[in-house]
This record gives C-alpha cells, structure tokens and sequence, in this order.
C-alpha cells in the first residue's frame, strides 16, 4: 500500500508541475519551437523587454489586481464585522446565503451579468462607452468580496469577546476598540482575504473579457488574444518569471514563518 500510495503522489505530482517544467524549460529554448531544443538563450527574455503591449498589460494587470483587491479587502472585512455583529439568525443566515452565491456561480454567467448591467446604467444615463478600466475594477471588486468575506467572517467567531468587552469597560469607543484589539487578532485573515483576491484578479479572464475595453487590456486577455494567430516565445518567458516570483514569495513566507515560529518557541522556553 505505501508503494502505490507513492506512486499515485508521484503520479499527481508530475500531472501538476510537468506543464510547467516544460514551460521553463522551452523558455530558454534559442530555435522557437516545441519540438526540439537547440540550445539555451535569453533571447525570448530580451524580446520581453523590448514587447511594449505585452508589457502595458502586464502593468494592467498588476495595478487592476492591487486596486480591486485592496478595496474587496476593506469592503469584505466590516461586511464580515456587520456579520458578526448582527442579532437575527434568520437575517443573518440568509446574508450569509447571498454572500456565497457569487462563489457557486460559473463566472460566464457572472460576467454577462455584470456586462448587462452596466450597459444598461450606461443607457440610462446616456452614456455611449461605458465598458472598460473602471467597470473592470467594480467587477474584479465584486467578485473578489466573498472570498474575503470568507476569510475573514471565521476570524470573528474565533475572537474572543470578553476582550472587546474589556477593552470598552476600560474606555475604549467602540471603534478604538475594534482597531486595538480586535483588528490585530483578525489581521491573519485579513491577509488570506487579501492574497486570494489579488490572486483571483490577476488570473481572471473570463468575467474580464465581458466587461473589458480595447483601451485596458490585462495580461490573460492579450494571451487569449495571440491564440488566434501563434502565441509568441516571450509569452513563455514572461509565465516563467511569473512562476519564480510566486516561488520566490512563498519561500519567503515559509522563512518568515519558521522564523517566528522559534522565536515563539524560544520566549516560551525562557518563560
């Protein structure tokens, strides 16, 4: 059994990461082409640079991602404080309902939604081009909420509430008491919420394709775009340092985090 439980781990291992090792490795490929490697060059990344479009999406995508991501965030977390908060179980579960509907939906019907509603506000108020950068980020925004929601809302129940009681008692308002006490206790899901929206933005195609303009173009679009002819080399170079950066991060996360971990270890040893 642990034999076959190990292959069927390699198994799993090399469907996820085989595309991607192929990918890396044809981005140093000098010929262009998938079907023989005739040497090791830069030049695929020398043309990435040079890649103007390419580039302005990249751009795109990334400040599209912070932006959206950064507002779902603020958004999300005192719409999970208003949960928390809320006294009617009845209300309450049925927010909670509405909440996770957006994440059951298929996000085709999610962007045709959002592209017919805003057709519609630009027919009311009579505007002729209405679609791109800002309903881009009201949607990314949109869709993004309840993740953090999700995120953040198991923080809240965790929290214990003698603190916010005490913290008040020792005269704290209601919204010092929020920032000093309960704030730093949910801060960990706070930046779950935040990761995965950025993540969620910056991958987004589909509900981006619907409300998007050809003035702000994100990076899966101008992707998708090249499929329609031959997809260029420098593509495969730019998904590799993509792909080393997030490696990177989470390598970095993963010190930071053993780090902390004996330092805790350390200060309770001395106590």
């Amino acid at each position: 059994m642990k034999v076959l439980s190990r292959v069927y781990l390699w198994v799993v291992f090399a469907l996820l990461y085989a595309p991607i090792l192929v990918l890396v490795i044809f981005s140093f490929n000098d010929g262009g082409s998938l079907s023989a490697y005739t040497g090791f060059s830069f030049r695929w990344y020398g043309e990435l640079f040079q890649d103007q479009v390419a580039l302005t999406s990249l751009k795109n995508s990334l400040l599209l991602a912070l932006s959206s991501s950064a507002l779902a965030t603020v958004i999300g977390t005192f719409a999970a404080l208003g949960l928390d908060r809320m006294r009617n179980r009845y209300i309450k579960g049925a927010v909670n309902s509405l909440t996770n509907i957006p994440m059951m939906n298929p996000d085709i019907v999610t962007g045709v939604s959002m592209m017919l509603l805003f057709v519609a506000v630009a027919g009311i108020l009579g505007i002729s081009d209405i679609l791109g950068k800002w309903t881009m980020l009201i949607a990314h925004t949109t869709f993004s909420l309840p993740y953090v929601i999700l995120s953040v809302a198991p923080r809240f129940k965790q929290f214990d509430k003698s603190l916010r009681e005490a913290a008040l008692d020792l005269g704290c308002t209601p919204w010092q008491s929020f920032f000093k006490v309960e704030l730093p206790a949910i801060l960990p899901g706070i930046l779950s919420g935040l990761v995965m929206a950025f993540t969620l933005s910056l991958d987004d195609f589909v509900i981006s394709h619907f409300v998007s303009s050809p003035d702000f173009q994100t990076l899966p679009l101008y992707i998708y775009n090249q499929t329609a002819h031959n997809v260029k080399y420098s593509m495969y170079a730019l998904c590799t340092l993509i792909i080393v950066t997030i490696l990177v991060l989470l390598l970095l996360v993963n010190f930071a985090g053993s780090i902390g971990d004996r330092s805790k270890r350390r200060k309770e040893a001395a106590k």
